[in-house]
């Protein structure tokens, strides 16, 4: 069985989304990042030396790492879930532009202001930065529901991922309202909500 070694509302929320719309089998194991212990007390480190989530663990007891690998990795097990397009198709290698896109201009730079020793002004230049980037995927959601179309996919839930790290960074994108729209529809999914309840951050609505 798989098995994803999380933290509550972390990057590893991504593949979580992505088990669940795929309806794969799975296990859970939460990660104390700052003690790099598993909630089974094992030393994290041990699973994967680089101390950080997403990881998961397959069946065979390889270990796959980085979110936006493992989400690809997840699609390709259920094909017919539509969640990523086949490989080797244009549309597979838009996937992966999105997926770079989020990784390196959303991910990397609002990971920076969660720590508490970055100065205020390089704090300010971030936010300017991340104004101008979500400012592009709002203009990309004016034409469309999901970011390769009219379908939901891994990108997707990688992008609602970080996205929902904005009020807690108090990253403001009130100048967004396409993309205020999809996280709202992306929110009620099943699969996010079913999320929101198994990592502690909200009941599941209904």
């Amino acid at each position: 069985m798989l098995k994803l070694y999380y933290s509550p509302g972390a990057c590893s929320m991504s593949p979580h989304i992505v088990l669940r719309e795929a309806e794969l089998e799975f296990a859970l194991e939460k990660v104390d990042l700052r003690s790099k212990q598993t909630e089974s007390g094992v030393d994290f480190t041990t699973i994967n030396s680089k101390g950080y989530v997403p990881t998961l663990q397959l069946a065979d007891g390889d270990v796959l790492t980085e979110g936006p690998a493992i989400v690809q990795y997840i699609a390709d097990l259920k094909p017919e879930s539509g969640l990523a397009p086949a490989n080797g198709t244009l549309p597979r290698y838009h996937l992966q532009e999105w997926l770079n896109y989020i990784s390196t201009e959303l991910h990397k730079s609002s990971g920076q202001l969660f720590n508490p020793a970055v100065p205020e002004a390089y704090k300010a230049t971030v936010h300017e930065n991340l104004k101008n980037r979500y400012a592009y995927i709002d203009q990309q959601l004016s034409k469309q529901d999901f970011l390769l179309g009219a379908d939901f996919s891994v990108a997707d839930a990688y992008c609602f991922t970080v996205v929902s790290w904005t009020p807690l960074l108090k990253i403001d994108i009130s100048h967004c309202p396409n993309l205020q729209a999809y996280m709202e529809r992306i929110g009620q999914r099943p699969s996010v909500q079913a999320v929101m309840e198994a990592e502690g951050l909200k009941k599941a609505k209904g």
